[in-house]
C-alpha cells in the first residue's frame, strides 16, 4: 500500500485529539508483518556495520540510516510531514515558539542544512535479553520538528517479551507522568519530540518529554525511530 492510501486509512482529527491530550498517537497496522519483517532484516543485510554503543551498556544495537531511508520509509516521512505540518505550526503557536514549518519536507530538510544540521537520527534498534533504551529525546538544533515516529518490527510474546514503549512527561511542580504506549507488531505511533504545548489555568505552557525502551526479559526486539529533522 503506497504512503497516501495508508495515511487516508486514519482520520486526522482523531490523532490530533490524542496527541494534544497524550503526547502520542498510535497507527494500528501501518506495517504488514512482510513490511515489517523486510524492514528488521536491514538489520544483517546492510552493507554498513551496525553500531554497538559501548559507552551504554545493555543499549543494544542501532543501525543508522546514513545512506537514506529505504523507499517505502522515505515515501512515508514525506507523505506523514506533509500531514502532520498544520499540528505543528499549531503546538508551536500555543507554545508561543516563532519559527514556523514550511509545507513540503524538501523545504524543511533545506532549512535544516542551512542550520548546520546535517546527521541522520532515523534508525532501527535490536535490543536482546537484558538490553534497554535509555530515556532520551531527539531535540538538538535550530530546527527541531516537534513529532516523530516509531515502529514495533517483531511481535511481542513470540519474538520477546518485556520491552514496552514508555515516555515521560514533566510538568513545571509536579511529578513525571510515565505512559506505557501500546505497540503491536506492525503498528507505528506519532510522539512528541521533546514538548508540547498543554493548557494551564493561566494559558498554555510547555511539558518536556522523553521515550525509552524497557527492559528485554527474554528474546528480540526490533523496533524503528524515524525522525523528520536531523541532528547536528
Amino acid at each position: 500500500m503506497n504512503a497516501r492510501a495508508m495515511i487516508e486509512r486514519f482520520d486526522i482529527d482523531a490523532v490530533t485529539a490524542q496527541l494534544d491530550a497524550e503526547g502520542y498517537a498510535v497507527l494500528p497496522g501501518c506495517f504488514d508483518s512482510r513490511e515489517a519483517r523486510a524492514l528488521a532484516r536491514l538489520l544483517d543485510e546492510r552493507r554498513v556495520p551496525v553500531l554497538l554503543v559501548p559507552d551504554e551498556p545493555g543499549s543494544g544495537e542501532r543501525l543508522y540510516f546514513d545512506e537514506g531511508l529505504p523507499p517505502l520509509l522515505h515515501a512515508w516521512r514525506e507523505a506523514l510531514y506533509r500531514w502532520l505540518v498544520p499540528v505543528a505550526n499549531r503546538w508551536h503557536a500555543l507554545a508561543g515558539l516563532e519559527a514556523r514549518f514550511p509545507a513540503e519536507f524538501d523545504a524543511f530538510l533545506d532549512a535544516n542544512h542551512r542550520a548546520g544540521q546535517h546527521r541522520p537520527q532515523s534508525h532501527l534498534s535490536r535490543l536482546r535479553a537484558g538490553d534497554r533504551l535509555a530515556l532520551h529525546r531527539h531535540d538538538e538544533g535550530e530546527w527541531v520538528f516537534p513529532f516523530q515516529m516509531v515502529a514495533l518490527l517483531c511481535e511481542p510474546q513470540h519474538d520477546f517479551t518485556g520491552g514496552e514503549f514508555v515516555m515521560t512527561e514533566q510538568r513545571p511542580r509536579m511529578q513525571s507522568r510515565p505512559m506505557v504506549v501500546p505497540l503491536a507488531f506492525g503498528d507505528a505511533a506519532i510522539i512528541a519530540t521533546g514538548q508540547r504545548p498543554v493548557e494551564g489555568a493561566n494559558g498554555y505552557y510547555r511539558v518536556k518529554l522523553k521515550h525509552a525502551i524497557s527492559r528485554v526479559r527474554s528474546g528480540e526486539r526490533v523496533g524503528m525511530e524515524w525522525v523528520f529533522h536531523e541532528g547536528v
